[in-house]
């Protein structure tokens, strides 16, 4: 899942946290520099994440937990209009993750579990621990399960599955589609732990791009299909590095090196620049937040490097999973900066660093 985390330039010389001890009261927001109109855009759900927005801006796609079944199912939604509601395009059984639209805006793409062949056992234990949470009143802690049964499948804007892309025992999730709309990159361990792999957008000659023990995971491919960034967590287990490879599985580079978490990385559209969310774990005494970071990138001569990120979000809750709209003007992420603390979607209007 592109939001995978088991806990809830080339390499920078030094940790990008290092300016963050402190965190900024209200009055110092850095948000209004580059946010306006903050909003949520989602409602009904139980939670809901990972939303991503449709070729045209009209819509966005996510998943969600609704509230009489324990997994995410993926929906989709109107930004505008007399209605406003999400509405089910996942079969509502399994769990789901990862929709994306294609680029031409004729299909969509998401994982699901609902082919295992042991659903209503695994949808029986879910129920039971979601019961005994709810009795107890205690929030489950976040951990996503590498379900083996989840495959990734192509299906049209009513929801209706044309065609299962991966076939191959295990997991295969987190994938997004090329700006031609020519190639996939998806996460797969396949191979016996979780890398980063792409193929064609009908799910031929899938490629592995990395090969190293540890996650890699969350891949987006470049807008000039160059490049792939992913976060892994090979260096040090649950705590994930962004880093960036060639299409051609070639110059692999680190682009953090903290003691944090950081993961959901997201090119701009039109602009050099990465987007983020992480979260600083270098001081015990202090709780990690996750905030989202800004970096611009540079390539020259094959070597990928990002300017020291600058801080986008300082909120007290937390902002994960962000993301553009195709004209780069709009920002959406998932927050739990909501009443309840419960994990929503957030768009904002969005401005780049002058």
């Amino acid at each position: 899942m592109r939001s995978t985390i088991v806990c809830f330039s080339a390499l920078l010389s030094i940790s990008f946290f290092a300016a963050t001890a402190a965190r900024a009261d209200e009055a110092k927001s850095v948000e209004s520099t580059y946010l306006k109109n903050i909003r949520q855009v989602n409602s009904g759900m139980a939670k809901a994440g990972e939303g991503y927005f449709s070729p045209d801006g009209k819509q966005i796609i996510y998943q969600a937990v609704p509230l009489d079944y324990p997994f995410y199912q993926i929906y989709t939604q109107p930004l505008t209009g007399d209605e406003i509601v999400p509405r089910r395009l996942s079969t509502g059984r399994g769990r789901t993750t990862c929709s994306f639209f294609s680029p031409d805006g004729k299909k969509i793409l998401f994982a699901s579990s609902h082919l295992d062949p042991n659903l209503d056992e695994t949808e029986a234990a879910a129920r039971k621990v979601d019961a005994e949470n709810k009795r107890l009143g205690r929030r489950a802690s976040y951990k996503w399960d590498f379900d083996p049964h989840l495959d990734i499948f192509e299906a049209d804007l009513q929801g209706n599955i044309t065609k299962q892309l991966t076939q191959e025992k295990g997991y295969d999730a987190e994938g997004a589609y090329s700006a031609s709309g020519k190639l996939i990159a998806f996460c797969s361990d396949r191979d016996g732990d979780p890398d980063i792999y792409v193929m064609n957008s009908d799910g031929t000659n899938v490629r592995q791009l990395t090969n190293v023990p540890g996650y890699d995971g969350g891949p987006f491919i470049s807008p000039d299909e160059k490049w792939v960034v992913f976060r892994s967590d090979r260096k040090v287990p649950d705590q994930l590095q962004i880093y960036v490879i060639g299409i051609d599985g070639k110059h692999e580079t680190a682009l953090t090196d903290n003691t944090g978490v950081n993961w959901g990385p997201y090119w701009h559209p039109t602009a050099p620049y990465l987007i983020w969310s992480a979260a600083d774990h270098s001081d015990p005494t202090v709780r990690p937040n996750f905030d989202l970071w800004l970096a611009r990138y540079t390539v020259k001569d094959g070597k990928f490097t990002i300017e020291p990120p600058v801080r986008i979000t300082d909120s007290s809750s937390a902002d994960v999973l962000p993301v553009f709209s195709p004209d780069g003007k709009q920002l959406m992420w998932t927050s739990t900066r909501t009443d309840d603390h419960s994990s929503q979607l957030f768009i904002a209007d969005f401005q780049l660093p002058k």
